[in-house]
């Protein structure tokens, strides 16, 4: 006859019976549970008594299973077994589940992508998986576990950490052989690799223009881009002057890839910047990593002067 789930003793005391059970010896029993002996003594008591029945017999220097203590343990250790394959495969698959990011495409392509090298050397046995998405999403309900943002600071979600700004710049390719942009014949002799993605006025070169006092300026021709990476490939490629977002091409003007082109004027300033979201305010150790080291390539990348 079963009885009722509530009715079971506890599973602590289970436990310690089968640990008994499995070394025929309390003192093993005790180094097995990281347990004093006589805590493990007190569990065979305190289950005996809750049953109702003798489950050892105790001699000087050894114990014996009862009859009714032999037909627990089978069945208790062979549960105890099925629980102990369950808890580990899921501490399995959680090890294996690797670590979920989620950014915009030319944060991927540009920033993370160049130093995801770094943090595998670092952390061989961490797994990364990217998603390029331009989409905000729930990070729960699609099962990521950080994302980037590309937002203003005070729409940054609560617990969300800031990474950096965005400073934004004309650039161009060395093989262009251009320093600066102080003529406005310069332009009318370029092209000018627009931004399509964002129609925000910093991503506008006529709203670079009219900073310019340039208005009318017509330039050789526009080529236009709906993603961000696609148009630094362009600038990389010198097909075109571009707005460059310095903070995510930083280590092209430092090896001088592309360079910044100094203007008369600044354009119009961004006030969004990125930042850091994870789904768990208490992230498992391999998520924690990847933090730390998002944190801390952030760090190494400040606004550039000029």
């Amino acid at each position: 006859m079963s009885i009722q789930l509530a009715k079971i003793p506890s599973p602590d005391l289970i436990r310690g019976f089968v640990a008994v059970g499995r070394r025929m010896s309390i003192t093993l029993a005790a180094n097995d549970l990281f347990l004093t002996q006589s805590a493990v003594s007190r569990q065979i008591h305190t289950l005996e008594e809750a049953l109702g029945v003798k489950l050892f017999l105790r001699g000087h220097r050894a114990i014996a299973f009862t009859s009714e203590g032999e037909y627990l343990f089978r069945v208790a250790d062979g549960s105890m077994q099925q629980l102990q394959d369950a808890v580990g495969a899921l501490q399995d698959q959680l090890r294996q589940r690797p670590v979920t990011l989620t950014a915009s495409i030319g944060f991927v392509g540009l920033w993370l992508l160049p130093r995801l090298g770094k943090f595998q050397q670092q952390h061989p046995d961490i797994e990364i998986s990217l998603s390029a998405n331009n989409q905000m999403v729930d990070l729960r309900q699609k099962g990521i576990d950080l994302a980037i943002r590309y937002c203003a600071q005070a729409a940054l979600p609560e617990g969300a950490r800031p990474l950096f700004g965005e400073t934004i710049s004309p650039v161009a390719h060395p093989t262009l052989g251009l320093m600066h942009l102080f003529d406005p014949k310069l332009i009318e002799d370029s092209v000018l690799l627009e931004f399509d993605g964002d129609l925000r006025p910093w991503w506008s070169w006529q709203a670079w223009l009219q900073a310019q006092g340039w208005s009318g300026i017509k330039p050789k021709g526009i080529l236009r881009f709906n993603q961000y990476d696609q148009m630094i490939h362009a600038a990389l490629a010198g097909q075109g002057i571009a707005l460059g977002r310095r903070e995510l091409i930083a280590d092209m003007l430092e090896d001088g890839r592309l360079i910044a082109l100094d203007t008369l004027q600044a354009g119009p300033a961004s006030n969004q910047i990125y930042g850091l979201i994870q789904a768990d305010p208490s992230p498992r150790k391999e998520i924690q990593a990847v933090i730390d080291w998002i944190l801390d390539e952030a760090g190494l990348t400040p606004p550039l002067p000029g």
